[in-house]
């Protein structure tokens, strides 16, 4: 075992060791020295997966077709992936799109990539060709690995890479011929730890989407504090619902399980039903469980009686957690459901971890090596104190220097790199409140968070109360000009199964939200529709802010609109 290996192992035994124990995983833990060169694909994972017959991945399919693959055929099996992609061209540093499904061939080719030395380019099977081309042009991409049927894809991208299918297609190189080739480990790449590793296109939810750079130990060692607050150990199985190409995937189902050296389980399914999900979750044993406030929100809808089976740990993320959502999980499974923050451009940096209180809508804590700090917003000045408010943020001049799991910035994009950096700090964006005991909750974003007679608006809070109403499944809220208010707020709403998008329906849940609201907080609107999202799901709120204001510049209406002042039994409601 080498030294890096050594000191990553016992920084990883030394989270697990302090699961449970907030206070002093934060004053003990400090980020392993990894030495001079590092890759986590040969000095961790070919470590832990030699002669290691517990299984590594395990793939269910809609239909009931199971696979599973060990960690030492993962090891072996990404070993011929990648001396067969060396013999075909791709050299260390050359960045590689990866566009594939949850299918074995997705780890295998990650793992040889990074084998190589050279970078990966995640990418969502989602993506059309003009995201592609942007991909291509600007990550300058040398090869691509999609699946045969997207590969006709790529025939208006212009581009001179190397076209890599799984399956035959004309004019296309077969990644399944790697079977056939010596298994054995490869060399080392001699990757410093400051070398290039992953280029991850953000999904973009009010502009062109940002080029973020991380390095060789920017996510393989910054994810032990993902795997701290997921709450993993070895030999878990563990479930994670997100899509290939996004962060939150190499997240949960790539780096924080098998640092942890636990299994990862997938459950691929073309459309969701939650009794299947929750009946392959229990048959498989799985213990920990991590998926969108999208997915607990339609899990809570239905019939969680069956119990939690094996599960230990349940995480939230992506996006903040009502804490309507947490009350119900808890009431129906006896399970604390937690929630934690983090972005493409970091790993986890906030969270309710194991074994801690968990205060309703508070997304937690900062986690053990992150060195979170609040900001305000408008000076740009570090804010402290019970209740204050301000713009989440990363000390980069703190004791510790430059906090491990922050990207080194947006590639090749210097205007919009500086501004993230800008007061010795990394902007994510995001604002939230603290309180005494150090809790930090979520508000909203900077471009979310608005104003309604001269009273700020967290729309965040306005959509919690909406979704504890049974006829909601999920909701946005923007401000809709006002030529009174300046702007109030309108709700769009997304209908459980079961309801029905009338007046009366309408009626219930701004009655609700009437007498869970501050009088300043009243949504005033209200629209049943369905929520535009990117490709990675998050809600496009500006895409909503910018209908009403369309709407205000007409003097028009939306059709299928709902006013409070179209129903007078609300006005005895104060």
């Amino acid at each position: 075992m080498n030294t890096s290996t050594t000191a990553y192992l016992a920084a990883r035994d030394q989270l697990i060791a302090l699961s449970g124990r907030y206070d002093d995983a934060l004053d003990m833990f400090r980020w392993p020295e990894v030495g001079e060169r590092f890759n986590w694909a040969v000095d961790w994972f070919d470590h832990v997966a030699a002669g290691n017959q517990r299984p590594a991945l395990v793939i269910l399919e809609e239909d009931g077709t199971r696979s599973s693959t060990s960690y030492d055929e993962m090891r072996r099996s990404s070993n011929q992936v990648a001396r067969w992609l060396a013999d075909r061209g791709v050299r260390k540093g050359d960045s590689v799109i990866i566009m594939l499904g949850n299918q074995i061939e997705l780890w295998q080719s990650m793992l040889a990539v990074m084998k190589l030395g050279a970078v990966i380019m995640p990418t969502a099977t989602a993506a059309g060709p003009a995201d592609l081309a942007d991909r291509i042009e600007r990550g300058e991409a040398r090869h691509v690995i999609c699946n045969a049927a997207d590969a006709g894809k790529f025939d208006e991208v212009p581009g001179d890479y190397t076209r890599i299918s799984v399956g035959a297609v004309d004019g296309w190189l077969d990644l399944t011929e790697h079977r056939d080739l010596d298994d054995r480990d490869v060399e080392h790449p001699a990757t410093t730890p400051a070398d290039r590793l992953l280029l991850y296109f953000t999904s973009g939810t009010t502009s062109r989407p940002k080029l973020v750079e991380h390095t060789q130990v920017s996510y393989p060692v910054g994810h032990l504090s993902t795997m701290y607050w997921l709450g993993l150990r070895p030999g878990d199985v563990h479930l994670n619902i997100s899509s290939p190409g996004w962060a939150k995937h190499a997240w949960s189902c790539f780096f924080a399980p098998w640092i942890a050296e636990a299994t990862v389980f997938i459950y691929n399914y073309s459309r969701f039903d939650a009794a299947a999900l929750l009946g392959a979750l229990r048959r498989e044993e799985v213990t920990t469980f991590c998926a969108p406030p999208t997915v607990w929100r339609m899990l809570i809808k239905a019939d969680l009686s069956g119990g939690p089976g094996a599960l230990r740990q349940i995480i939230g993320a992506g996006e903040p957690l009502n804490p309507e959502v947490i009350s119900q999980v808890e009431e129906k499974w006896g399970l604390t459901l937690r929630d934690g923050f983090g972005q493409t451009e970091m790993t986890a940096a906030l969270g309710n971890v194991p074994g801690a209180r968990v205060k309703p809508g508070s997304m937690g804590r900062p986690l053990p090596g992150i060195p979170v700090v609040l900001v305000d917003p408008l000076t740009g000045e570090r804010v402290a104190g019970d209740g204050v408010e301000g713009e989440i943020c990363l000390d980069l001049e703190g004791p510790t220097g430059r906090p491990l799991p922050l990207m080194t910035g947006y590639l090749g994009d210097a205007e919009r790199n500086a501004e993230a950096m800008a007061g010795g700090v990394y902007h994510t964006g995001d604002v939230a409140s603290i309180d005494a005991d150090g809790y930090v909750t979520y508000i909203g974003r900077t471009d979310d968070v608005f104003k309604a007679s001269d009273y700020k608006v967290s729309p965040f809070e306005l959509e919690s109360v909406l979704i504890e109403h049974p006829a909601v499944a999920e909701a946005a809220v923007v401000p809709a000009p006002d030529p009174v208010r300046l702007a109030v707020p309108k709700a769009y709403v997304v209908l459980a199964p079961g309801h029905e998008p009338t007046a009366d329906t309408a009626f219930e849940i701004l009655k609700h939200a009437r007498e869970h609201l501050a009088p300043y907080l009243r949504i005033r609107r209200l629209e049943f529709a369905e929520l535009p999202k990117t490709i990675s799901g998050k809600i496009r709120r500006v895409e909503l802010r910018q209908r009403e204001n369309e709407l205000a510049l007409q003097d028009a209406v939306a059709p299928g609109e709902f006013r409070d002042d179209q129903f007078s039994a609300l006005k005895s409601i104060t």
